[in-house]
């Protein structure tokens, strides 16, 4: 049966093109959703230009018939715009009448129920509208065509038992084949089936398929970090590998996704000179209650987003290494900058430029919302590598949830893709006490 969707502007706002992505059935935007988006697209952010996006295209759309009409779309179905009149505002409950927005929306939803006497659905991604719709006897829908399940998510890991001659073949040869379904760059690890104590971890080569042993990392580690756990030697080889353009790092805090990725940047860009550039970048949403505007020059704005950067420089160049251990051999990132080999930004300025030959490491990439996502990624030129890092369950930005998130839609879109390789962390390594506070808290 044909369905009327009425869209709420966050929607249009998390994905500019959702309104054409319902099929054959009717889509409806209250008049008050076009208000709004005329108020957003004077942002200078992605929600700015996603608004600017959805009135080009309803404006090339008015091309074809009236939008108060409605206008026949991709798959069949129709798109049009409702005006609130003020007699629907009498259908909702006293404490609903006013002319909010979202009461407004709530009217145009209640009014096409009772003219179409067909199935209606609120789509929105604000909760407190979806209960409110619900209260009043709505259908109401969180916007779901990029949600991935993440449960199921992929972990970019598995283990299998083998017979101890395969374990001898893949150091002997370097290669191995081991009957069993692997995505590309996928992480396995090898158990004896006659002594399981005896392991050895690979990757599946992305191209032939094959098992191959990660790469031995240096005595003195990675730009002086050491892989502490099994996952994070699987991510440190994924990092180092040059034929891997995307890689995926998810995990709790304090898993080290971050200190990894720019540890590897350092190591390909500094010393094996691989890249020209080790570009870092990061969304400027805050935790919590912001404290407004922040005095200062652009660096001095910047820094108290990127201090988390900071931090893991600090450890890598500063006094100390992760072991306490003097450290006296790098001179401080400072340097780099200065250079041109390392550049740290927001995320709000990578709209429109293509970035070639350059480690880019986007953390906090939970924050982002899928389309957001697709525009850096999109960004990266020739041989460029791309690096997303963050956890699913430490999200500020409130149109998205674990599962709508940039960062697991890419995981679970470029599973299969030869290119790009995923690993989800599960062990931290930052401190004992930061570990516990994760598992109680």
């Amino acid at each position: 049966m044909k369905k009327t969707f009425v869209l709420d502007t966050n929607v249009l706002l998390h994905d500019p093109s959702a309104m054409l992505r319902f099929e054959d059935n009717d889509v409806v935007l209250p008049i008050t959703v076009i208000e709004e988006l005329d108020r957003f697209k004077k942002l200078a952010d992605m929600t700015g230009r996603n608004a600017r996006q959805v009135s080009r295209s309803l404006d090339a759309l008015c091309h074809d018939g009236s939008l108060t009409d409605g206008i026949s779309i991709n798959g069949g179905g129709t798109l049009q715009v409702i005006l609130c009149s003020r007699e629907s505002f009498h259908s909702l409950p006293i404490e609903l009448e006013n002319d909010k927005g979202d009461n407004a929306i709530l009217a145009v939803a209640l009014q096409r129920k009772l003219q179409c006497q067909c199935q209606v659905v609120l789509v929105s991604k604000d909760s407190n509208l979806r209960i409110k719709a619900n209260a009043l006897g709505l259908t109401a829908e969180d916007y779901e065509t990029d949600k991935v399940d993440i449960e199921g998510l992929y972990t970019g890991t598995t283990e299998i038992l083998v017979n101890p001659e395969e374990i001898d073949a893949l150091f002997k040869q370097g290669t191995v084949n081991v009957n069993g379904k692997f995505y590309p760059n996928q992480a396995v690890t090898l158990v004896d089936i006659l002594n399981p104590g005896h392991t050895a971890l690979a990757i599946v080569d992305g191209q032939t398929g094959k098992l191959l042993p990660i790469t031995k990392l240096p005595y003195a580690g990675v730009s002086r970090i050491q892989a502490r756990n099994r996952e994070q030697k699987f991510a440190f080889d994924l990092l180092l590998r040059d034929e891997i353009s995307l890689v995926t790092l998810v995990g709790k805090a304090g898993t080290g996704k971050t200190l990894l990725a720019i540890a590897a940047g350092l190591q390909k860009v500094a010393d094996d000179h691989i890249y020209s550039r080790l570009l870092i970048s990061r969304p400027v949403v805050p935790m919590g209650k912001d404290i407004g505007y922040l005095p200062g020059d652009i660096n001095e704005k910047l820094t108290p987003w990127m201090q988390p950067l900071y931090d893991n420089f600090d450890l890598i160049f500063g006094t100390q290494d992760a072991s306490g251990k003097p450290a006296h051999w790098r001179h401080g990132h400072e340097e780099l900058i200065e250079r041109g080999m390392l550049q740290i930004e927001p995320l709000t300025y990578i709209r429109g430029r293509t970035i070639p030959k350059q480690f880019l490491i986007v953390d906090e990439a939970q924050n982002l919302t899928p389309h957001e996502v697709k525009t850096i990624l999109t960004r990266s030129g020739e041989g460029t590598k791309v690096i997303l890092t963050g956890d699913p369950e430490q999200i500020d930005n409130p149109y998205v949830d674990a599962a709508s998130n940039g960062l697991t839609y890419v995981v679970e879109k470029f599973k299969e893709e030869p290119l790009a390789a995923h690993i989800t962390f599960t062990k931290g390594e930052r401190s004992p006490l930061a570990e516990r506070a994760t598992m109680l808290l």
